[in-house]
């Protein structure tokens, strides 16, 4: 299914390596701060509003694609 989503990205050497479904845009940055202040300078982690490809498996929704435009 195509959906547009809040999601944290986490990027290392700028390159996607995880992202995760937000409930709201306040929450991704409360999360953002979070990590931010637990991980090293090489990791950056960054809120995004846009459209995924998103799958329920075993009972819980994830992204499978971002879909840039």
């Amino acid at each position: 299914m195509i959906e547009t989503v809040v999601a944290l990205l986490m990027l290392v050497n700028g390159e996607i390596k995880e992202h995760r479904i937000q409930e709201s845009m306040a929450k991704c940055l409360r999360g953002k701060r979070t990590a931010e202040r637990n991980y090293n300078e090489n990791v950056k982690y960054q809120c995004i509003k846009a459209k995924a490809q998103t799958e329920v498996y075993m009972g819980e929704k994830s992204i499978k694609a971002i879909i840039l435009d």
